[in-house]
Formats: structure tokens, C-alpha cells, sequence
């Protein structure tokens, strides 16, 4: 109700006849609710995002805290398909051999070792002649 209401962005009482709402417990002036980084007014027209008291546009958090491929480091939109290896998270045209850039598809055997993707053939067990010379180091 406008007059009781505090607004989240600047601490004033809400006395205009119209307010924005953001989640359930915070209100907003018209002219306050901005996105913390960028400055772009952020109102009924755009889509908001909250995160520590604070509201960013959908570029500005996507940018800041969206998952962020492993390999090149850009967002994901909400579009791509992406694939995954233990808590990491690739484009699928990244989703590719460190060694030998071949790019690894759905089912094909792979090992991650640090950051880096290895196919099959650039991490399977060593040849026989290799074995001969005693344990790889790992």
C-alpha cells in the first residue's frame, strides 16, 4: 500500500501512487528500481533478477553469476546445449580433445584432467610397447 511501504533501493517511504514489487518482501520506487550495475531502469517492461539485495537486468546477471563455459569462459544463453563433465560445463562446439581437438559427442569415452578434456585415444591406456617401460606417471 502506497505510504507504508519502504522502498529497497533508496530506504524512502513509498508515498507515489504506484510501486514495483520485487519477490514478495520488496518494494521499489518507479524511479529506483535500476539495475546495480549497468544503471538501466528496470520496470514492469523488463525482466528483473535479485541477488544480495541488489537488482541487475538479465545481461548484467547472466554476465556477473551465470554458469560460464569451461572452455572459452562466455554464458550460456537459455537456447544452448551444452554437455558436462563433473562440475564443469561446456558449449558443445567447446566440448573438445585438448590434444588432438577432436570434438567429443554424446557416449564417446573421454577423461578430465584438470581443466583440460582428453579423447580416448589421447588418454586410454598405453600401448604395449609403452607398458614395457614401466607405469605411466599419472
Amino acid at each position: 500500500r502506497p505510504g507504508l511501504a519502504l522502498c529497497a533501493g533508496c530506504g524512502g517511504r513509498i508515498q507515489d501512487p504506484f510501486l514495483l514489487r520485487v519477490s514478495p518482501d520488496l518494494e521499489w520506487h518507479v524511479a529506483c528500481l535500476k539495475c546495480a550495475e549497468c544503471g538501466q531502469p528496470l520496470d514492469e517492461t523488463c525482466t528483473c533478477f535479485l541477488r544480495d539485495g541488489k537488482a541487475y537486468c538479465k545481461r548484467d546477471y547472466s554476465r556477473l553469476f551465470g554458469i560460464k563455459c569451461a572452455q572459452c569462459r562466455a554464458a550460456f544463453s537459455s537456447s544452448d546445449l551444452v554437455m558436462r563433465a563433473r562440475d564443469h560445463v561446456y558449449h558443445l562446439e567447446c566440448f573438445r580433445c585438448a590434444a588432438c581437438g577432436r570434438q567429443l559427442l554424446p557416449g564417446d569415452q573421454f577423461c578430465l584432467r584438470e581443466r583440460d578434456l582428453l579423447c580416448r585415444a589421447d588418454h586410454g591406456p598405453p600401448s604395449d610397447g609403452a607398458a614395457a617401460h614401466g607405469p605411466r606417471s599419472p
